[in-house]
């Protein structure tokens, strides 16, 4: 796991724990808006000061929440096993992204789906999320979850990890605001 102290910087701590955002937000209430925000260069500790809340309790409520979210990550592997037994599989990425490369099988998230997603579908269904790099998902997989569909993962490094390790047919890519 990688280290969390006071100086980390939010830029840091945002790439280390991708769940830090949510999990800051969701206790604290920062970084959600204007009023609340952050500066990538400041530091955990300079973020607590500014915002009055206990900087030691703030650490473990991310490292918790981070080991609370690995729960969620699947390797390319584990997905393809469990896409192998029936799991559904939705791409959370851009439409244009879904039309150019997808991974075969996989539908493309809309309201729709979402509609029948909570409506439809059973709650011990397993739904796998991907994204491009695997760094947006784990929110919407969270959010999934707390909608009572526990069985929601994402795939770890998302469809550019899945091209190296599953399927080396998908072409790569990179996007200019990555």
């Amino acid at each position: 796991m990688p280290t969390l102290d006071k100086n980390t910087s939010m830029q840091q701590l945002n790439s280390d724990f991708p769940g830090a955002r949510r999990a800051l937000f969701a206790k604290y209430h920062i970084g959600g808006c204007s009023s609340c925000a952050y500066e990538d260069t400041d530091t955990i500790e300079s973020v607590a000061k500014k915002n009055e809340f206990n900087l030691d309790e703030a650490i473990q409520h991310i490292l918790e929440s981070h080991r609370h979210d690995a729960e969620m990550i699947l390797t390319a592997h584990e997905a393809a096993d469990k896409i192998k037994a029936g799991a559904k599989l939705i791409d959370i990425r851009t439409r244009e992204e879904h039309e150019a490369v997808k991974i075969p099988g996989s539908l493309f998230f809309t309201q729709e789906l979402q509609q029948e997603m909570f409506g439809i579908w059973n709650s011990d269904t397993v739904i796998i999320l991907y994204d491009h790099l695997g760094n947006k998902a784990l929110d919407n997989c969270a959010w999934i979850r707390g909608h009572d569909i526990i069985n929601c993962f994402i795939i770890k490094g998302g469809i550019d990890e899945w091209s190296q390790k599953i399927d080396n047919s998908l072409s790569r890519y990179k996007l200019e605001l990555e």
